[in-house]
């Protein structure tokens, strides 16, 4: 008797379920594009099976477990879905490459409060996994599954994560998510669990002492939490993410991150000295060949940055009000003014600790300012390059990337003089277009 009684409410949940989401699902018809994902088949078989089952009968409990267990995915996607259409709840991914600021603007939303899930780079686990796998990342491939893991971490869920962490998380624990130290909300209660003794864990908690990340713990925190925002310089195109702007439960800000191609590769001839020793030996002696495969790869940063920039200045309907371009140099110059816009931007409050950070971060020591720092002296900061990259590597870049520098307002230079010229801007006053 209680188990027909348990049926019955089941399949009346399920009607309720079904009716609500076909309801939500007319309503942004417009913005719907019908397709299917792991975690939540769009053409779900739980009503067709509690329709056959209406007037059959369950032979055990376990039978409507499963049961259960679907109805409360779908009710988790209708509730999303709903979470979405009211436009509460916001979504910001912070797109850039290496060497842009990205930590340090990084943390303008890690610093937000309570409100604010941050993930920095989870996609690095991603990347690696599929270099492993191919010896080399195949874009189109490696698109796709940045794609499916980004929306999938902006509706708190890590399961597709773990997969690419290595090694494979024990019932969803893991010592070896990448710069966990660099959130906040994977160091902070409830995630933060009591140490444990000999468990090595690389990218630990530096506020606090923490067990192992319990990824389930995470996601219950990212639920609970207002916002969610992702930092990651492995997107190479805007255009890839176009199915996360369309899902209806997400309600997202993209942000892309751009400095000076010049000051770039400076950075990176240091932070990553010796993936750029063929620069190096160039900067020494030689003409740079430009065939090379290296300065192929620059012209190919180069023009993905661009391309993504035309795309979301453009605001085609799928990016209306949901593109913002930022220049590093300006975030250097104007930090707070910029912090301001961006939050602005994205219809979330600019909070107290966020100007506290930003006062306390921008006019930091030189002690403080590692390669990988988040403490800048920011306006000092953003000059540095034009003494430390040879004429010669410099002339290279504005050659290949020169439709990227002209777009973005980067003034080239012609001698050496120039370069190394502090009196001489060479950053054009632009105000790029986006609302």
């Amino acid at each position: 008797m209680r188990i027909k009684y348990t049926i019955s409410l089941v399949f009346i949940v399920a009607l309720v379920i079904i009716e609500k989401e076909n309801n939500i699902i007319s309503k942004v018809s417009d913005k719907l594009t019908p397709r299917q994902t792991p975690q939540t088949p769009l053409q779900s078989n739980v009503s067709a099976h509690l329709l056959l089952k209406k007037n059959g009968s369950y032979s055990s409990l376990s039978e409507l477990d499963v049961v259960f267990s679907h109805l409360k995915r779908r009710l988790e996607n209708y509730t999303e879905q709903v979470e979405g259409l009211r436009g509460g709840r916001k979504h910001i991914l912070l797109m850039a490459t290496t060497r842009t600021g990205s930590s340090f603007v990084g943390e303008f939303f890690n610093q937000q409060g309570g409100n604010m899930f941050y993930l920095f780079e989870p996609l690095w686990h991603v990347e690696k996994m599929l270099t492993l796998e191919t010896g080399g990342t195949n874009a189109t491939a490696s698109a796709k599954a940045y794609r499916d893991v980004l929306q999938q971490l902006f509706l708190c869920d890590f399961t597709l994560m773990e997969t690419f962490i290595n090694p494979l998380p024990v019932d969803h624990v893991t010592a070896n998510l990448f710069r966990r130290e660099s959130s906040s909300s994977l160091c902070e209660e409830p995630v933060c669990t009591p140490f444990v003794k000999k468990v090595f864990e690389r990218y630990h908690c530096k506020t606090r002492r923490c067990g192992p990340l319990n990824l389930t713990l995470a996601s219950v925190s990212c639920l609970q939490k207002e916002h969610r925002a992702i930092k990651t310089v492995r997107v190479r195109q805007l255009e890839t993410l176009r199915p996360l702007a369309e899902d209806p439960r997400l309600d997202i800000r993209f942000i892309q991150l751009v400095r000076d191609p010049r000051a770039v590769l400076a950075s990176r001839m240091v932070a990553f000295s010796a993936k750029y020793k063929n620069w190096k030996k160039w900067a020494v002696d030689g003409e740079v060949p430009i065939d090379d495969d290296e300065v192929k790869k620059l012209k190919g940063n180069c023009d993905n940055i661009r391309v993504s920039a035309e795309a979301g200045l453009k605001q085609p309907p799928w990016l209306q009000g949901r593109y913002m371009l930022v220049r590093y140099e300006d975030i250097a110059r104007f930090p707070m003014q910029k912090a301001a816009e961006m939050y602005t931007f994205t219809g979330i409050p600019f909070t107290p600790q966020v100007k506290e950070w930003i006062l306390k971060n921008t006019q930091a020591s030189k002690e403080a300012s590692g390669v990988y720092s988040t403490q800048k002296n920011s306006s000092e900061q953003v000059e540095k390059w034009r003494f430390s990259i040879p004429f010669k590597l410099a002339q290279v870049v504005q050659k290949v990337c020169g439709p990227t520098m002209k777009l973005f307002g980067y003034k080239f230079v012609n001698d050496e003089a120039t370069l190394t010229d502090k009196t001489v801007s060479l950053l054009e006053e632009k105000t790029f277009h986006f609302h």
